[in-house]
Order: structure tokens, then sequence, then C-alpha cells
């Protein structure tokens, strides 16, 4: 198995942190992983995107030019990612603050109204909760409990309290889908 991902979106929007959790919460079942940030000077409000690539082989290079998965959640990241992903793959997308939507038919799309829902929840910091739990809906690729212990090995101890919000956002990310 192996599954080489991108997180793309804003700076503030937890692009970084979901990729790390992701990638920690897969460690800690033994599988082989890279993280991979980027973004630009300013951070919060600009682009920013992670690679995470999961494995059960050795990775032999972080850096990737294709993906099997492509989680977008702005414009401009569906602009660069969208062409990315490899025929056959997924295009997991939030169409809060896109105007163009996914046009290819040659992968499978997915459509999350994730900020709605954390509208909803009252809790806009649970946002790329709610994406982590709509992927791993889509891509069960660990199990949502690994992600927990990942969250928890993530999050600084004097966060802990937000554990239950944050495991009810991953199970409303995935009711989504």
């Amino acid at each position: 198995m192996k599954e080489e991902i991108i997180i793309a979106g804003f700076g503030g929007q937890g692009v970084l942190s979901m990729g790390k959790i992701l990638a920690y919460g897969a460690l800690m079942d033994g599988l082989e992983v890279t993280w991979m940030p980027s973004y630009g000077p300013e951070q919060r409000g600009g682009t920013a995107n992670v690679t995470v690539i999961l494995s059960d082989a050795p990775i032999s290079s972080p850096v990737l030019d294709y993906f099997d998965t492509a989680v977008i959640l702005n414009q401009q990241s569906l602009d660069k990612f969208e062409a990315a992903v490899k025929p056959g793959g997924t295009l997991i997308y939030d169409p809060y603050g896109i105007h163009r939507l996914p046009s290819r038919t040659d992968i499978n799309i997915v459509r999350i109204d994730a900020m709605e829902a954390t509208f909803d929840m009252a809790s806009a910091k649970a946002y790329n909760m709610v994406v982590l739990g709509a992927l791993l809906k889509v891509k069960p690729l660990i199990p949502v409990e690994s992600v927990i212990r990942g969250l928890k090995k993530t999050l600084p101890e004097r966060h802990h309290h937000l554990l239950p919000m944050n495991e009810a956002a991953i199970a409303r990310g995935a009711q989504l889908v």
C-alpha cells in the first residue's frame, strides 16, 4: 500500500496540522511516512500545502509531481493541483470560497461542505478535523483511533480538553461523505 496525498488551502485552515496528525497516526500504526509542508512567508492567509506519503514499504523520496489524493480547500489550490491528481485518483474539496468547480472526468471528485459543518458545530477551529474525517471516510488509510492517537501526540497537553470536540469534528466529517 502506498498513498500519495496533497492537502492544500490557505494558511490558518489547519492544512499543515491536518497532514501532521495524519502522518503521526500512520506512523503510530507502523507505516512508513513522509510529511513535507510548504507555505509562503505570510503563513496566515497565504497559500499552504503539505504532501503526505503513507506506505507499508520504505519511501524513496518525499517530492511528488502527481498525487493519488488531493484535498483542496481554496480556489488557488484547485487551480494548481487539480491537474496533478493521477487518473483514477481522488479529489476532495470544500466549495466554500471556490468559484470554479473541479471539472476532470477521469478522477473521483468528492464535495464536502466542511465549512458549513463548522458553522453548525459553532467551532471554526474544528475545520481541519472535519476535513480529515471526510478524507478518512473516502480513503480509510488508517483507523480513526490512530488519528486520535496522532492528535493527542501533536496537540499540546494544555489543549487536550479540546480532544472531544476534535473527535466529534472527525465524526461529523465522515458523515458529510
